[in-house]
């Protein structure tokens, strides 16, 4: 090994030679569960996981890896797609793949330090998740939606899906997340999804009738863009978001946020605040816990001196 600190690479940016990766990987039958960053590095900290012994050690856990390992044409679609660097006789990737609602989704590499990362991970899959169960309960089709905040694309994809004849706008004020959401639209089949670069709602008109968002929610000095909530104790973008939603839902429309709150001597600072917005705005709202307490490891830091568990939350506001 020439180098044992891991580094972030930039995103790709040859769409269509990422794309062509994408189809080989899933003819190839390639899947991987992507694991929390905290996860990702104990794993690969293991001694026997200090090079990639196979594709899914390659482009699922991120590991330096001998070109011989891969079939040519594979890794030659690689080095075309931008998706891989060398090192010294090593090479490492520049791209994951992670698999979804039966689909292949691209983002960042490990890590994803970088202050334009494109995450994917746990919290995306509870994300979609909260989704999904939205649309199965919901009454009216869908005619029209966004994923505020789209990072790879995977909810507002995964609805384009289920909803034929919808206009879906995946938005992002982050270039390196529409690059990855416009492969991962096509690479599903999705070709009539749009990715938009917005920031929040201000570059897309109109109303909708599902707002979709998983919003950053911590305090992270680097402020990358998919982890930094900003704010009071990194509410500042999911409030955002309720403000941006109350103003832009239709009649009989819905947001569905998946984020953290952080609860301060048992009170939620986060949930009053959507509490008083949904008031004043006469809209129907609910508020639920998923996970008590996730991401304990943060209050470590100083800025959590005063709070006491962060919890993830899934909330809906509805427009009667």
């Amino acid at each position: 090994m020439t180098r044992s600190d891991p580094v972030a690479e930039p995103f790709p940016d040859n769409t269509d030679a990422l794309l062509a990766l994408g189809h080989a990987l899933r003819e190839a039958g390639y899947s991987f569960t992507t694991v929390t960053p905290a996860t990702h590095a104990i794993v690969n900290a293991r001694s026997q996981n200090a090079e990639a012994r196979n594709l899914r050690d390659v482009v699922g856990w991120s590991r330096p890896f001998r070109a011989e390992i891969l079939p040519a044409p594979l890794l030659a679609l690689m080095r075309e797609a931008g998706a891989v660097v060398e090192d010294g006789g090593i090479l490492r990737p520049t791209v994951r793949f992670s698999s979804l609602d039966d689909e292949l989704f691209a983002h960042s590499s490990y890590p994803p330090s970088a202050t334009d990362a494109v995450f994917f991970g746990p919290d995306t899959m509870r994300f979609v998740g909260a989704v999904l169960a939205h649309l199965a309960a919901r009454k009216t089709p869908v005619r029209r939606a966004v994923d505020l905040g789209c990072g790879s694309g995977a909810a507002g994809i995964c609805i384009a899906k289920r909803s034929p004849g919808a206009e879906v706008v995946l938005v992002d004020i982050n270039p390196a997340a529409l690059r990855a959401a416009r492969v991962n639209a096509r690479l599903a089949g999705t070709d009539g999804v749009e990715a938009r670069h917005s920031d929040m709602l201000r570059d897309v008109e109109g109303a909708f009738d599902l707002i979709v968002s998983n919003p950053p929610f911590m305090v992270d000095p680097a402020a990358r863009a998919y982890r930094h909530g900003g704010g009071p104790l990194g509410a500042g973008l999911p409030l955002a978001v309720v403000e941006q939603a109350i103003a832009r839902l239709a009649p009989g429309g819905s947001l569905v946020m998946f984020t953290g709150a952080a609860i301060v001597e048992g009170a939620d600072p986060f949930r009053d605040a959507v509490a008083e917005a949904c008031g004043r705005a006469v809209l129907d709202w609910t508020y639920r816990e998923f996970d008590p307490d996730e991401y304990g490891e943060e209050l470590a830091n100083a800025v959590y001196a005063d709070v006491e568990r962060l919890a993830l939350v899934v909330v809906t506001v509805t427009r009667p």
